[in-house]
């Protein structure tokens, strides 16, 4: 009787935290489904037909976005944005985590703490000295100037993520690839690249997510229209179509979609990447 009652007991749990994780779910995926719902109907039909799937799908919506609203040439941008920063951060975050992992030299411990003191300021606090700074030297309406402080923005974090995987990585092989005429870089670029490719993983998707959402430092360096990404972009055109809500969808639908795929498609790496640190050694 005792056991009947404990597996009762446990099937009831289990189905009590299903449910609700499932409500969950459903709360956070309802706004996505009603907004890719809203940008396949027209405006005279988005209140009126409470259907689950529109009768009529109107996917010209889509390429009125894309070519009207200028979507394409935002979407370029994001798109040249968020790989220069994602390799550009790869490339300094990993030497210099490297660096304070292996190397020895003044000041060392003081640079990294300064690093690891920079996650403790608001992104948009560190956001004024950049802007500052970007005017100061005229490259405040420029795609080096935004790409260059968003690489900036990016290097705390990646750098603590790197060197905590560097440490962890045995001097034995180091040892052996110096026996085989390794150099320091050649170390770097053979041995410690390679075995940091599960928190690689984790730079490159966490970065990829922070420059594709990017809205405020875009707003404040960029006035040309032709540099916007995305997401200023789509401030701009929320302005130009903030009553036709299908066409405004749309447009919303090709700013978050891109990027969902990408999780979805890697984030079995961001659980592999952000635990590996712990696990290795």
């Amino acid at each position: 009787m005792g056991l009947n009652k404990y597996i009762f007991y446990r099937i009831a749990k289990s189905t009590l935290t299903h449910i609700f994780l499932m409500a969950v779910a459903l709360s956070c995926l309802f706004p996505l489904f009603w907004m890719i719902r809203s940008s396949l109907m027209t405006n005279e039909t988005i209140f009126v037909d409470k259907s689950i799937v529109p009768q009529v799908l109107h996917f010209d919506n889509y390429l009125t976005a894309w070519s009207q609203g200028g979507f394409g040439m935002y979407f370029f941008n994001s798109i040249i944005y968020t790989v220069s920063v994602v390799v550009g951060i790869v490339l300094i975050s990993s030497l210099a985590a490297y660096a304070f992992s292996r190397l020895q030299f003044p000041g060392k411990n003081f640079f990294f703490y300064l690093f690891v003191a920079a996650l403790m300021i608001p992104l948009p606090g560190s956001f004024v000295p950049l802007v500052v700074l970007m005017n100061k030297l005229g490259w405040a309406n420029t795609r080096y100037g935004y790409i260059l402080c968003m690489i900036n923005v990016g290097l705390s974090m990646s750098i603590l993520l790197l060197k905590t995987f560097f440490d962890k990585i045995s001097p034995d092989l180091e040892d052996a690839a110096r026996i085989d005429g390794c150099g320091r870089f050649g170390i770097w670029w053979h041995i410690a690249l390679p075995l940091a490719r599960p928190a690689l993983a984790v730079v490159v998707i966490f970065n990829s997510l922070n420059v594709w959402n990017e809205y405020i430092l875009a707003n404040l360096l960029f006035n040309d229209r032709s540099l916007m990404p995305l997401q200023r972009g789509l401030m701009v055109f929320q302005g130009t179509y903030s009553v036709d809500y299908p066409l405004l969808m749309a447009g919303l639908t090709i700013t978050v979609l891109p990027i969902i795929l990408i999780y979805m498609i890697m984030q079995k790496h961001i659980i592999k990447g952000l635990s590996s640190g712990i696990t290795m050694g």
